[in-house]
């Protein structure tokens, strides 16, 4: 039995699509940060850390946006989620997700020109290549998109500025996972972290 904790828009959304992407049946639990619903007892039970999102594993607690993500694709091999018949695939992969845990993610919050500079880095590193690794759609696709969907806006990319990225967001805009997921979390409401 899976249940999922999530807030729309936030990082969870990554895990969320991952879910819609493997079919999995899973209970959705949306978490309000405006009703300061991470801070509750009984939330810091499940997660101490007082984050979404969480799956929980019959009951175990799984956190971090990259560890949920590995789980759903080895889970759920059928989904293609992760290169796992080419090691230097999955290899790139797991390259993509720390770059976008440790550079991408925190970029935002060291200023608006140096987030533009680390876009413009996946950029380059993405290139022509239509999904981030070993030329196949993966996990490190769904996050990278999240990110970049979240912070699209504020970056306001000059038309060509971002041209991998940006082609990679429409491909990703196109998938019926990543479509439902949106729907879902916009039906509920975006309520992100300042």
């Amino acid at each position: 039995m899976l249940t999922f904790y999530f807030s729309p828009g936030s990082s969870s959304m990554a895990p969320h699509i991952a879910l819609h992407e493997c079919g999995a049946a899973f209970e959705a639990r949306p978490v309000s940060f405006g009703k300061k619903e991470t801070r509750t007892p009984a939330f810091l039970a499940i997660n101490p850390a007082g984050k979404v999102p969480v799956l929980l594993i019959d009951g175990r607690a799984l956190t971090e946006v990259a560890g949920i993500l590995f789980y759903l694709a080895r889970t759920f091999p059928a989904a293609g989620l992760l290169p796992g018949d080419d090691v230097e695939a999955e290899a790139q992969a797991v390259s993509w997700m720390s770059y976008i845990a440790s550079t991408i993610h925190p970029a935002r919050r060291q200023g608006l020109e140096h987030a533009r500079e680390v876009y413009a880095v996946a950029d380059r590193r993405l290139g022509k290549a239509a999904w981030a690794a070993g030329g196949r759609y993966s996990i490190a696709d769904i996050h990278l998109f999240r990110l970049y969907w979240r912070f699209r806006n504020s970056l306001g990319p000059k038309p060509g500025e971002f041209p991998s990225l940006e082609a990679h967001y429409a491909r990703m805009m196109a998938r019926p996972a990543v479509k439902k997921t949106c729907e879902t979390e916009a039906a509920i409401g975006y309520e992100l972290p300042k």
